[in-house]
């Protein structure tokens, strides 16, 4: 049969070439590898996220706020002129836990040395700007933690800052 279909002008039946395993590999398995290890790192980066926060949201109980409020200080602030600047500040720590609210008029003493020595190598200039408040926060909040060790800070917030 197959020698009519030839002899009536049919074209011949076509034989299918097996792929070499250089070119199986090439074409077909290091694609669905790439696409396979990309979707997964993008997998992981998206949502790892997401599920840290989640973990560490589980961690840790929730509770309103805790602050403590700290007294009003003036500090001479460094100058190179005969005329003094003073900086007056009111802060208030922000608590890891309602447990440090009493913890952390023990250590407050040890706070509140931390921050004058430090503000008192302060310039006016270092303070212009937000820039300025937010290193300054920053400093404060770093001497804050160490200081106030057992209690948690958490933050440091500005209720007033004169500079005169």
């Amino acid at each position: 049969m197959a020698e009519e279909a030839v002899a009536e002008g049919a074209p011949p039946p076509v034989q299918r070439k097996r792929m070499s395993g250089k070119k199986l590999v090439l074409f077909i398995i290091l694609p669905l590898l790439l696409f396979g290890g990309g979707g997964a790192a993008a997998w992981l980066l998206l949502f790892k996220g997401d599920m840290e926060a989640e973990a560490h949201a589980e961690a840790e109980p929730e509770h309103p706020p805790v602050y403590f409020d700290m007294e009003e200080m003036t500090v001479n602030l460094t100058t190179a002129g005969k005329r003094n600047s003073y900086l007056k500040l009111k802060l208030a720590l922000e608590l890891g836990a309602p447990e440090d609210s009493e913890t952390i008029p023990n250590v407050l003493p040890r706070v509140v040395d931390q921050f004058q020595i430090y503000l008192r190598g302060v310039r006016v200039e270092d303070l212009q700007g937000s820039d300025g408040l937010q290193r300054l926060r920053e400093e404060l909040l770093m001497r804050a933690q160490k200081s106030a060790a057992p209690a948690t800070v958490k933050d440091v917030l500005f209720k007033v800052v004169q500079i005169q």
